[in-house]
């Protein structure tokens, strides 16, 4: 089981790292998901994801105060809304998924937005 684990802390952590970069794809629950994973597997797994000096302040940030940075916030939100007005406008096809690329740039800010701000 603990290899089972593992193996899923690994792939949570691997999307959360690419989340880092893709707008629609959350990091922070992923690498939360990591954490918990690999809580359960391997402490020394559990141990290098808490100390590593870029995801482990995700982590740590979000446990102890529930908020989000500054900083990642106007970030993630303005790339949510660049791509995804990029979509509505270039790439859909109809009015209808352009409609839809909206109401999910809205829902994704507000759900952004609706955490404390960690100054």
């Amino acid at each position: 089981m603990k290899f089972i684990y593992a193996t899923l802390g690994t792939i949570a952590l691997i999307l959360g790292i690419i989340g880092v970069f893709m707008p629609l794809l959350p990091t922070t629950p992923f690498l939360l998901l990591a954490a918990a994973l690999y809580f359960r597997s391997s402490k020394r797994l559990y141990d290098w994801l808490l100390s590593h000096p870029h995801l482990g302040a995700y982590i740590k940030n979000f446990r102890e105060h529930k908020a989000i940075p500054l900083r990642v916030k106007i970030v993630s939100v303005s790339l949510v809304w660049i791509t995804l007005v990029y979509c509505a406008v270039c790439v859909a096809q109809s009015w209808l998924l352009s409609l839809m690329f909206i109401v999910l740039a809205i829902a994704i800010s507000a759900h952004i937005l609706h955490y404390k701000t960690l100054r």
